[in-house]
């Protein structure tokens, strides 16, 4: 690429409210060139260049620095987010990343898919009759948070206090979190008091589950600390939270514009895995991933400084036209991976989880809400960093 080049790349204001991932001015952006400037730092929009910086070790976790970037230093929130597998770099990242790692067997998350598939029905039954609902709400939210229950061995009917919990600390992820601070650090509180009952539970009664797994995990002789534990079963119930909701709602807005597809996966069950794989792919909740440069480097002739925040465009990768071919959305079409679980040494741990309880839940979906359409006004969350459907009323024909 020319120094020209370089120098007239495009420009996008990631600061914008009303920025979207989906926008022409991304797609224009691609076309022109591999990356933008932006307000923050550099964002990067093509597959390859993606692929390829999301797992180059001259980069780090860019989220690392984001409570003191808006001015909390210290606290509980502070401790947890410096604390957690996400922000942790190096041999810290790599030890707890060792120790936990088995907890996730797809082993053990397949033992419970008769469950997800039990919740899931009886969700739909509480409003199937009525042809109607609230999507986002009397689906997506009570299956994410319940899902999260089975996993953690606690009592399903708990799930509206977790929930109410997550959705605090998301606010952790705004530009208001030094105002949000004290409802979000109550949050991490209440949940630091599930975690901690957990894990004398298990101590105590250890079985073969997956917080009993955490708690007896051992790798050279090396267990996690208690601090490490509950540090971990918050972010996994807030990471699994956001991500199962959000993504559900993100599913069904996609079918809703590729109709055909949710027939199709209505009459092939079978599809599940493949519908997940693809609406991550079009459709992400984490439409972006930050990095930071950790030294000066050059990569394709742009100069990159040490400290330089760079957005890994997810969703602009996973649509562009130089790697998909075909129909933009299509459940049997062989497709490269997706970013919408990160990658790298940071690629999400609980993949699976998401994986497993989506792709158990979609098709049921297909099954039995037949030609869903929108039916008033739907809200959702910018199209920017992490987004999703806020209110998701829809209609649809019994099946």
């Amino acid at each position: 690429m020319s120094t020209d080049q370089l120098t007239d790349a495009p420009f996008l204001n990631l600061a914008d409210p009303t920025f979207s991932v989906q926008s022409d001015a991304v797609r224009q952006a691609r076309e022109a060139s591999w990356f933008a400037h932006t307000s923050y730092g550099l964002a990067v929009l093509r597959y390859d260049e993606v692929s390829k910086l999301m797992k180059d070790r001259r980069l780090r976790q860019g989220s690392w620095a984001w409570p003191a970037h808006n001015g909390v230093n210290e606290g509980p929130f502070a401790h947890w987010w410096s604390s957690a597998l996400l922000n942790l770099e190096g041999d810290d990242h790599h030890r707890l990343r060792r120790l936990m790692n088995p907890a996730f067997s797809p082993k053990l998350i397949g033992g419970l898919v008769p469950r997800f598939q039990a919740l899931a029905n009886e969700l739909i039954d509480g409003f199937h009759e009525r042809g109607r609902c609230d999507f986002a709400s009397e689906f997506a939210e009570p299956y994410a948070a319940r899902v999260i229950a089975i996993m953690l061995g606690i009592p399903e009917g708990e799930w509206k206090k977790i929930a109410a919990w997550s959705n605090d600390i998301g606010l952790a992820l705004g530009v208001t979190l030094k105002q949000d601070l004290a409802k979000v650090e109550a949050a991490l509180e209440g949940l630091y008091e599930y975690a901690d009952e957990l894990i004398a539970d298990r101590r105590k009664n250890p079985g073969d589950d997956f917080v009993s797994r955490l708690v007896l995990a051992e790798r050279d002789g090396e267990h996690l600390s208690h601090d490490e534990l509950r540090v971990s079963l918050v972010l996994l119930i807030f990471g699994g939270m956001d991500t199962t909701r959000n993504q559900l709602g993100l599913a069904l807005q996609t079918f809703m514009k590729y109709p055909d597809q949710w027939k199709l996966l209505a009459e092939r069950p079978e599809l599940g895995k493949a519908a997940v794989e693809e609406v991550m792919r079009v459709n992400p909740t984490v439409t972006w991933v930050t990095r930071e440069a950790l030294e000066d480097f050059e990569y394709q002739g742009l100069e990159i400084k040490a400290g330089t925040t760079i957005h890994l465009l997810s969703e602009s990768a996973g649509t562009d036209p130089r790697v998909i071919e075909g129909e933009p959305f299509d459940l049997t079409a062989e497709r490269v991976p997706h970013f919408g679980f990160g990658g790298g040494a940071h690629h999400c741990l609980g993949h699976f989880v998401a994986r497993s309880d989506m792709s158990e839940a979609l098709p049921l979906l297909a099954q039995r809400l037949k030609n869903p359409t929108i039916d008033g006004i739907a809200t959702w969350l910018p199209l920017s960093g992490n987004t999703g459907p806020i209110f998701l009323p829809i209609a649809f024909e019994r099946g």
